[in-house]
């Protein structure tokens, strides 16, 4: 067994590992860029070394470098985790050369089947279900727009050494065809180093569902389930669960067969995962194999009961698998939401800075322990007062739970999400919260178009379904009165001027338009039970009770007997003297003011937002890489004005009408603030 291992990524992915190889007693070494230095994966390593300026493509993707660090160190073995280098071929082979053991498939497996035009390929002589289309890399758009009109629309646009949703598009028409082929390159080029793109028949309701399998340098090779991938959006994985609730035993089975004698025929060594695309009727084709351990291994880890960062380890180090098919096992179920910086109120745009505050909720199963199962997990890279920064991607967290059936998992992620505290960036949360009380999802009825259809025109706050409005504002009421309560006991008030705490109230739930809500409500106390109110909102009444202390910005507690967790934020961007309720994705900014300052506040006049329309601004931060117009220059709208990096996606933003441009605000090449004026027009 090694004693020292390096791995070769950053993030939660780092941090996985570097948990597993604890447990092992092998000693780890991290690597970390300029922007990474304060990173939570570099202060869990026993050892880290600097490899470089902050874009991946000078410090991650640098294989000499890594190669160094491992002989400086004394590193016997490397984890490349996901992205980066763990799928490049070369890099594998250099290892191998160097006498470092590639914590990984052997290079002949990553060039058979990481590669996705030559997998698809060895697919078909090995008799594989393939979906049509064009296998050979394509030298243009021109070429790219013939080939789709031949296939027929839709097709799917993708970079062959792609994933992660990067150098992926899909076109359904001759222009989309034509610029989804020099996006997907040029994404290609900057985030994997390679730029060859093919294309294929876009299967349309698809669910998405990939087979994990686990091979030895001894010929064993089996599978461990599968795992749903189907809520994705712009091809990236939202949540995924472990099993599927639409495959059948006999499906799952001929998958698991197929995966494995895929991977045989590769002497497949490592974990790795099989992707198929499956239809309606339980038809399923052959997709790619991921040659690497995927994001949302810890769903599989959970039913499974097995540690595959341990078996990857044990494998690369000579060993025989310890178990066989049969003992495999299938218990419980497991879902994993991502949690991503970004903003889902502004079409999901990323969204970087300082985590001014970053608190899980509490954990009860741990990354590597496979003891403490039917709990909660939160696998993440980063903590309390780090930072997000824009060279990466937007992956904050894996949330992640294990319960006796579905059902219990959905209300265990549910009341999980509702304490995740995440301050100072915006995160998927509430989409998240949204996701998992739809009727669709709870039944178990949908495919990869999900998102697509049911958020189509974007996501909006009233897209975040509350069974219960109400309590938001009672609870508003409730965190109120009790600080009300404690102004009221404090000693040496002046007689005639001492705080009354009362019992009346009106919740103003704030709108950004001025059209506010006035709601009367009434707390009782209950007497000699602190902590305790009955609020009557309307006809509805709640008894909440709660522990938390005034200042907590997770509270819990129980409402009519039922437990809850919601978030509670003191003063807003706007208002300072405002509360920030937040439970199940809905939030609210409420006033909790006497009736007399109520009737007051209705009086006050709306102040409007300055227009700001003349202006094309910045809708996240990030790094300005081109400015399409010149001052004088004519514009029609929906004509390309500037194009943005952030998290290593292109963002294209046009023109909203017809105008002149005035001014040119911002240089190419310059770094951006969220809101931040690009183009001003006369």
């Amino acid at each position: 067994m090694f004693t020292k291992i390096l791995i070769a990524n950053r993030g939660e992915i780092a941090c996985r590992v570097i948990a597993t190889a604890k447990k092992m007693g092998i000693q780890t070494v991290a690597v970390y860029s300029d922007a990474d230095k304060e990173a939570r994966h570099v202060a869990l390593a026993d050892e880290a070394i600097n490899i470089g300026p902050a874009p991946s493509r000078e410090s991650y993707l640098q294989a000499e470098k890594i190669i160094a660090a491992c002989k400086q160190t004394g590193a016997q073995a490397v984890h490349p985790g996901y992205g980066f280098l763990s799928e490049n071929e070369a890099f594998a082979k250099r290892c191998e050369d160097e006498g470092i053991a590639f914590i990984g498939p052997k290079a002949h497996s990553i060039a058979a089947m990481g590669d996705k035009i030559a997998s698809k390929k060895l697919a078909n002589e090995a008799k594989v279900n393939t979906i049509p289309g064009y296998n050979d890399a394509i030298s243009g758009p021109e070429q790219a727009v013939e080939i789709a009109k031949g296939i027929g629309y839709p097709v799917m646009i993708k970079a062959s050494a792609g994933g992660g949703g990067k150098g992926l598009r899909v076109a359904f028409n001759d222009k989309e065809a034509f610029e989804g082929f020099s996006s997907c390159q040029n994404e290609a080029r900057n985030s994997f180093g390679d730029d060859r793109i093919f294309i294929e028949k876009f299967v349309q309701e698809p669910r998405h569902i990939e087979i994990q399998v686990l091979g030895d340098s001894h010929g064993n090779v089996i599978y461990l389930n599968e795992r749903e991938c189907s809520i994705q959006r712009r091809h990236q994985k939202v949540i995924e669960e472990a099993p599927s609730p639409f495959i059948s035993d006999a499906t799952r089975k001929a998958m698991g067969e197929q995966a494995v004698q895929l991977a045989k025929a590769v002497k497949y060594q490592s974990a790795g995962t099989v992707e198929f695309v499956v239809g309606k009727d339980q038809d399923f084709y052959f997709l790619e194999m991921n040659t690497r351990l995927q994001v949302e291994h810890p769903v599989t880890e959970c039913i499974t009961g097995l540690d595959l960062v341990e078996l990857m380890i044990r494998v690369a180090a000579g060993e025989k698998l310890p178990l066989t098919q049969a003992d495999v096992k299938r218990d419980g179920w497991a879902i994993e939401c991502r949690i991503n910086a970004e903003d889902p109120f502004r079409n999901f745009l990323p969204s970087t800075g300082r985590l001014v505050r970053f608190a899980p909720p509490e954990q009860t199963m741990w990354q590597g322990d496979t003891e403490h199962l039917q709990g909660v997990r939160v696998d993440t890279g980063v903590q309390d007062g780090g930072e997000i920064p824009m060279f990466y991607d937007s992956m904050i967290a894996k949330l992640i739970v294990h319960g006796k059936d579905r059902n219990d998992a959905i209300a265990k992620m549910r009341e999980a999400l509702n304490g995740f505290v995440i301050r100072g960036v915006s995160s998927n949360i509430p989409f998240q919260a949204a996701l998992l009380a739809h009727p669709k999802f709870v039944s178990g009825d949908f495919n990869t178009g999900f998102i697509a259809e049911n958020y189509g025109k974007g996501f909006f706050a009233e897209d975040v379904p509350h069974d219960d409005a109400a309590f938001l504002t009672a609870l508003a009421a409730f965190v109120r009165r009790k600080s009300r309560e404690r102004a009221a006991g404090m000693s040496g008030q002046l007689p005639g001027y001492a705080v009354d705490a009362g019992k009346d109230y009106v919740v103003v739930t704030l709108d950004a338009a001025g059209n506010n809500s006035y709601t009367a409500v009434h707390v009782d106390e209950f007497e000699g039970e602190t902590g305790s109110a009955q609020v009557r909102v309307g006809a509805s009444s709640y008894v909440i009770r709660s522990k938390s202390r005034l200042n907590d910005i997770a509270i819990t507690g129980t409402v009519n007997g039922k437990a809850f967790t919601a978030q509670i934020e003191r003063g807003t961007p706007k208002n300072p003297l405002a509360l920030r309720v937040q439970h199940n994705g809905t939030r609210i900014d409420a006033l909790v003011m006497s009736p007399r300052m109520a009737e007051l506040h209705k009086l006050m006049p709306h102040k409007a937002p300055p227009d700001m329309s003349r202006y094309v601004l910045s809708p996240m931060p990030g790094l300005l890489v081109d400015v399409a117009v010149v001052p004088g220059q004519k514009v029609q709208a929906g004509e390309r004005v500037a194009v943005i990096e952030a998290m290593k996606m292109e963002n294209v933003l046009f023109a909203a009408a017809d105008g002149v441009v005035g001014k040119v605000l911002a240089a190419k090449g310059e770094s951006l603030s969220v809101d931040q004026a690009i183009v001003e027009f006369v």
